[in-house]
């Protein structure tokens, strides 16, 4: 599976100067937060896949006009093609704006979807705008990571962790991937990023190993 993952950047080669082949064999566009939603609209139209998104600290926008046909996964798991995802967006809180969260607020939004897990036997993929705490975020409140992400990581052990919200243009502590002590491989997705991810790491469709998950995917697909 090739995923496109978008971050913080309208990138000019996939809009002013889009060619098909610029995202030849994608499956999937992954945003992870503060791109305009026109931007997103036009990549679901001329890429013609779907587009799951979560919200930047910049997206109070998406209140007034979001992004059509795209996919919102805020707060919830969104299974594709056997691909577990789970989004929560937002950055830390340093101000009264919406999608700023204090540590104790991420935290109870995970919370809020244990039981979720419980049931998918996990996930695949963590998608949000902010990073970890240690892990490419900086020193200043804005740009700091949430330490919740390091045990949920640690908890259900993730292929990939998707995020954005560090630029690159910052000059400090900017690196593309790296690796969580929990084994997943962290992605910062500033303006674009292309992932492949093989068939054999992550469960196939319906076959997650939880009993009334994996029949409900079966029953509904029938």
């Amino acid at each position: 599976m090739k995923i496109l993952c978008v971050a913080d950047k309208e990138d000019e080669g996939l809009w002013d100067y889009y060619l098909p082949q610029k995202t030849e064999g994608v499956d999937l566009i992954i945003s992870c937060g503060d791109l305009s939603a026109s931007y997103l609209e036009f990549l679901t139209t001329v890429v013609n896949k779907p587009v799951l998104y979560v919200l930047g600290n910049h997206d109070e926008r998406y209140q007034v006009k979001p992004p059509q046909g795209c996919i919102c996964i805020e707060d919830t798991l969104y299974n594709f093609r056997g691909l577990r995802i789970v989004g929560l967006g937002g950055s830390y809180k340093y101000g009264c704006r919406p999608d700023m969260y204090t540590e104790a607020e991420m935290e109870r939004r995970i919370n809020k979807l244990r039981r979720t897990l419980r049931r998918t036997n996990g996930f695949d993929i963590l998608v949000t705008h902010a990073p970890a705490a240690g892990y490419g975020d900086m020193e200043d409140l804005p740009h700091q990571g949430f330490d919740c992400f390091n045990a949920m990581l640690k908890k259900y052990k993730p292929k990939y962790f998707l995020h954005g919200h560090v630029h690159q243009e910052y000059g400090q502590n900017f690196q593309r991937e790296r690796i969580h002590e929990a084994g997943t491989k962290i992605i910062n997705c500033y303006d674009k990023y292309f992932l492949n991810i093989n068939e054999n790491e992550y469960p196939a469709y319906g076959k997650t190993g939880s009993f009334f998950y994996d029949w409900s995917i079966r029953r509904k697909n029938r």
